[in-house]
């Protein structure tokens, strides 16, 4: 009996030892067992490099995609907010996870550099754009349906088309199909803002574009347009012209190499932006004789101002003043070309009621008003009719 009860003793501490002994394998093996389970029994689907194609890329539903690897604490640590996401988006966009340590191919294919990475599929999915905000189910969920509310308010602009090819304030979308049409091969100047829908700067930028629109196409009278490009959709254009980021804005002139828009981007400095470029390829600005009221009309009534000169009598200077008179004027309407002011001329007494109505009249010749049509207001030159008193005058 004392025999049976040592050989059960000895059978109990062997069986401990192995079991001890065993410990640093069983724990690793537990710990595969969790990760892989990481996203079982919630709405988040799990990928692999043989389904992706299909239920990702051909898919018409949007996706969001986490790409991780299951032993990363940054990726564990995300396992609840990813979820939370998956159930908030249920039936609006589909939220799955790609485990790039199994997968490995993927992380290659879409340049995965650090880990956890979540990428937008949208409407362009073979250019999926990466989303760069807050890891939280909250950040995430508001960054992605921001993003749904851009495209369909987008779609709605355009109606039914699926390449949008102008909308509301003269805002004109371009694609890669019409882009060497309209811009490549024009005369005209091109200012082409390339965006994402998912882009937070590109959303508060827009009202600051699309207010620019219509006051440039007007005072460059449609010289200089202002246009757009999603590059979630025109994947072309962004290799192209080496998009790297977004919001950036382009300038493209006939046979000049496009450069990089790097002012400010509020509405005023894309005007003046878009004036200075229209003023470098206006004509010389023609000084109008004042000749009959059609012409002073003409010249005038659309223009924030009018420089208005009553010249010399040319019996009193000679057509070599005269023509220095007009020279001068000339030089000066090109320096300030880009405000678009209307120029004209006239001789003493040759305009009667204009020059009654500016106060000036039977002497100090040559004289200058700055006067604004519309308000009927004009301001004189009190300086001497020079380049540095006319320069001192309209500055």
């Amino acid at each position: 009996m004392q025999g049976l009860l040592l050989l059960l003793i000895i059978i109990i501490i062997i069986f401990d030892q192995e079991n001890t002994e065993d410990t640093p394998w069983l724990e690793p093996c537990t710990f595969v067992l969790t990760v892989n389970a990481l996203y079982s029994a919630s709405d988040v689907i799990k990928l692999t490099s043989i389904n992706f194609n299909v239920e990702v890329i051909q898919s018409d539903n949007m996706w969001l995609v986490l790409f991780y690897i299951p032993w990363n604490e940054h990726c564990q640590r995300m396992v609840q907010e990813w979820k939370k996401t998956a159930t908030a988006l249920k039936g609006i966009v589909k939220v799955g996870t790609i485990d790039v340590d199994k997968y490995g191919s993927m992380r290659c294919q879409y340049g995965i550099e650090k880990i956890p990475v979540i990428k937008i599929f949208a409407a362009n999915k073979n250019m999926p754009e990466e989303y760069n905000g807050r890891k939280t189910s909250e950040a995430i969920t508001s960054g992605i349906l921001k993003s749904i509310q851009f495209l369909v308010k987008k779609r709605l602009k355009c109606g039914s088309r699926k390449k949008c090819t102008g909308s509301v304030n003269d805002m004109f979308a371009l694609n890669d199909n019409n882009f060497d049409e309209h811009v490549e091969c024009s005369d005209e100047i091109w200012m082409v803002e390339f965006y994402a829908p998912w882009c937070e700067h590109c959303k508060s930028q827009e009202p600051e574009w699309e207010n620019a629109v219509s006051e440039v196409k007007r005072r460059t009278k449609g010289k200089v347009n202002l246009a757009s490009v999603d590059i979630t959709e025109n994947n072309g254009l962004a290799s192209q012209y080496g998009i790297q980021e977004v919001p950036i804005i382009k300038i493209f002139q006939k046979d000049q190499e496009p450069v990089d828009y790097d002012s400010e981007k509020s509405t005023s400095d894309i005007i003046s932006k878009a004036l200075d470029l229209y003023a470098n390829m206006a004509p010389p600005k023609l000084i109008e004789q004042i000749l009959n009221e059609n012409i002073f009309k003409a010249t005038c009534e659309d223009q924030l101002l009018c420089i208005i000169s009553v010249l010399p009598d040319i019996l009193d200077t000679g057509a070599s003043g005269r023509n220095r008179y007009l020279n001068l004027m000339m030089k000066m309407a090109d320096k300030y070309k880009k405000n678009q002011w209307g120029w004209l001329w006239t001789e003493p007494g040759a305009q009667p009621e204009l020059e009654q109505s500016l106060g000036i009249g039977g002497f100090g010749y040559p004289a200058m008003a700055a006067m604004n049509a519309k308000k009927t207001k004009y301001v004189l030159l009190k300086d001497s009719f020079s380049d540095q008193g006319i320069d001192n005058f309209l500055r």
